[in-house]
């Protein structure tokens, strides 16, 4: 794959050349919705961004308008994780501080809910809209099962050296994946809490996993350097034996990893956002790498997420929140449209 991609770049076209000498379009500049690192991004439909950061603040903020929509402050440590229930008036975040804090969009400054239980850093946070009911992962070797609107803790599970990297739910399901600093990828049954099923063992720490919107497939992302693990595996939920396919370029740790949705390319695709400063696009079905953009300053990027209007939002540790459009007017590519 390295010799024939090598290959095509290395050859000449008048194509290359127009594209090269096209001028570029400005990137939008908003004011940044962080004052410190972002750690974490969601879309919430159909302009809103959600994300939380190292100044311990959860912003939403419109990224078509460049505002600041809401500011929710109530953490004392770093927000790790953020996401939000589809269809409702429900924000959740994750911190250092072991807390899991509820927010309303439209309602008051402080959080709605809080959500305590874990011993350490909570590092997984997914959200299932058909169950209505809140999971959780923590560094404490622990998964909790929640009720969103008494806050109660409805169930919990430990697994030894479990630390939970990051937790995601399958659509419509009462199943959840779960990543893991063992290095190993899991499903849960969250009506009894117990796993029932766990993918071969990886050779690297799995930062991060997302589902397909069919429910069939889930990707899993590697820590590495040099080359060395950083990739993405594609896992088939119905036939569980083995890997499907890897994806294979980047050079540092991988940590973050989702599907696109139907709309922004015309195939199955991925997205994968590394430490080594790229996003890259990924055939599902090839594993080829379609495209890399590099956010050149940016430092690490630990989270992606897929606006439905054919965006893609991308969390940086130096230069804030970048909103990237697909774009297939001159080759599948992605165009840095604004930052905030």
């Amino acid at each position: 794959m390295g010799k024939l991609q090598s290959k095509i770049s290395n050859r000449p076209s008048k194509y290359r050349a127009e594209k090269e000498n096209a001028p570029a379009k400005a990137v939008l500049q908003y004011s940044p919705a962080h004052s410190d690192a972002v750690t974490s991004v969601a879309s919430l439909p159909p302009d809103l961004c959600l994300s939380g950061g190292n100044d311990k603040t959860v912003a939403v903020y419109n990224w078509r308008c460049g505002t600041l929509v809401r500011r929710f402050v109530g953490h004392e440590r770093e927000v790790t994780k953020v996401t939000g229930l589809l269809s409702s008036n429900w924000l959740f975040s994750a911190s250092r501080d072991k807390k899991v804090l509820m927010w309303e969009l439209h309602g008051t400054s402080g959080p709605a809910q809080c959500f305590l239980g874990h011993d350490l850093v909570v590092t997984g946070l997914a959200v299932s809209p058909a169950f209505r009911q809140l999971c959780t992962g923590s560094r404490d070797n622990t998964v909790r099962l929640w009720d969103i609107e008494t806050g109660d803790c409805l169930q919990k599970a430990a697994i030894s050296r479990n630390l939970v990297t990051h937790l995601c739910w399958i659509p419509g399901e009462p199943y959840i994946i779960q990543t893991s600093e063992d290095k190993t990828v899991r499903i849960w049954d969250t009506r009894e809490l117990q796993v029932v099923h766990s993918f071969p063992a990886k050779q690297h720490i799995q930062m991060s996993c997302d589902v397909s919107p069919d429910g069939h497939y889930c990707i899993s992302c590697s820590s590495g350097f040099g080359g060395d693990g950083c990739e993405a595996t594609l896992w088939d939920l119905r036939q569980t034996r083995s890997s499907v396919r890897e994806f294979r370029s980047h050079f540092q740790t991988t940590a973050s990893c989702i599907f696109l949705p139907k709309g922004l390319t015309t195939f199955p695709a991925v997205a994968t956002a590394s430490h080594d400063g790229t996003i890259k696009m990924w055939s599902q079905e090839t594993g080829a790498c379609l495209t890399t953009t590099c956010l050149e300053g940016a430092g690490p990027l630990p989270s992606l997420s897929a606006c439905e209007t054919g965006g893609l939002l991308c969390a940086s540790s130096n230069s804030g929140i970048h909103l990237l459009r697909v774009s297939a007017t001159k080759g599948l590519e992605l165009q840095k449209v604004a930052k905030f």
